[in-house]
């Protein structure tokens, strides 16, 4: 059975850091698209950032750009999202997910691409 655990969220301040992960278990995470949504109260869940299954090729949303850095590490079975200079608006759960074709490029659009996903973690960012 495949799982994916969130583990990293927390109240913060603004500006403050938070580095999220995504463990999965009964399922290699290798040369799998993975990707990280974020859904706050009242409100859609929306991309956050990807990195592929083939190149490890990263996206980003342009409200998390050069703030936000996913990254994989393949000898864990753990992706992560490493979270700088937070700000109010980043407050939502953030959930990973997982594409189960192999080699596949990544997307931060639709959720229907993405087959698995974790229960996701709860970020709230003071101001």
């Amino acid at each position: 059975q495949v799982q994916l655990v969130e583990s990293g969220g927390g109240l913060m301040h603004t500006g403050g850091s938070l580095r999220l992960s995504c463990a999965a278990s009964g399922f290699t995470l290798d040369y799998h698209a993975i990707g990280w949504y974020r859904q706050a109260p009242g409100k859609e869940r929306e991309g956050v950032s990807c990195i592929s299954g083939s190149t490890g090729s990263t996206l980003y949303a342009d409200s998390v750009k050069g703030r936000f850095t996913v990254s994989r590490d393949n000898t864990k079975n753990t992706v992560y999202l490493q979270m700088n200079s937070l700000k109010p608006e980043d407050t939502a759960v953030y959930y990973c997910a997982v594409d189960r074709g192999y080699g596949s490029s990544c997307s931060i659009g639709a959720i229907w691409e993405y087959d698995y996903w974790g229960q996701g973690t709860q970020v709230t960012v003071s101001s």
